[in-house]
């Protein structure tokens, strides 16, 4: 059953309950939260949780639809933050679970709408390139590196693990919205980006601490079991090694590009 609420003054978000498991939105929930490329075909990404919903705010981002639970609602909490959708849904309790990917189900979320045409890589600026990344946290953690850090764009090219997926949104924690985000693309469009291109290679002759990084550029990140392709080393301006002196053979892909953006940082703030 879906009722829409009256609620007096204007403009007032349209409130509507929902009681139902068959009602389309929470068929489009299920489906957001159980298929992380769900919303490539849907053009809605579900932000689960009040941390992403102030991080969309904080950013200037507007949500199409609130969704809170129907104990969460009678809070002024949860109620204030919901009613600064233009929408918002109240859900029955019982079916929280049924949109949740998280072990305990919170009480809220967003849909946010993505642009019906993906935007293109901006030229001129420094980027982070995520080349064929399956780890949908070290993606996530990656995002969250480069808008910590003053990198504001991030390429991910065809065989990424979905930039917007559940999964990839937790680990980001709001980095998102900070950042120019491009996925799905060729190695091709990284022609058009206008900045040397930089990575990583455990038999790279020179080290990353000991060579001047040009700014702006564009870091790649490749695969957490074979690397960067070597198309793509080949499309590089500098191949750099990280020592270790631990003697470790490899770091972590998000690890190693923690490393990375910030000696690119580093370097930028000395005097």
């Amino acid at each position: 059953m879906t009722d829409d609420i009256e609620r007096p003054g204007a403009p007032s978000p349209r409130v509507r309950e929902i009681s139902s498991r068959t009602h389309p939105l929470l068929k489009d929930l299920r489906r957001l939260v159980s298929d992380p490329g769900a919303y490539r075909k849907l053009g809605r990404v579900w932000l689960e949780g009040d941390h992403l919903a102030r991080a969309l705010a904080a950013r200037g981002g507007v949500p199409s639809l609130a969704v809170v639970g129907a104990s969460a609602w009678l809070q002024p909490r949860w109620r204030e933050l919901a009613l600064a959708a233009p929408e918002v849904a109240v859900l029955a309790d019982a079916l929280l679970g049924e949109v949740s990917s998280l072990g305990t189900p919170g009480p809220f979320g967003l849909l946010m709408d993505l642009p019906d045409v993906p935007a293109p890589p901006r030229a001129g600026v420094a980027t982070l390139v995520l080349d064929r990344l399956q780890d949908p946290g070290n993606v996530g953690t990656l995002l969250r590196s480069a808008a910590a850090l003053g990198v504001p764009q991030v390429v991910a090219l065809k065989g990424c693990a979905a930039l917007w997926s559940p999964k990839v949104l937790r680990s980001a924690m709001g980095a998102h919205f900070a950042l120019h985000l491009v996925e799905g693309v060729e190695a091709d469009v990284l022609d058009g980006l206008g900045v040397p291109l930089l990575a990583t290679s455990s038999h790279a002759a020179q080290s990353l601490h000991a060579t001047r990084l040009p700014w702006p550029c564009a870091w790649v990140l490749g695969h957490e079991g074979q690397g960067v392709a070597d198309e793509l080393l080949a499309r590089c301006a500098l191949t750099l090694t990280i020592p270790q002196p631990g003697g470790e053979e490899s770091l972590n892909v998000a690890a190693a590009g923690a490393i990375c953006l910030y000696e690119s940082a580093r370097q930028r703030l000395t005097p």
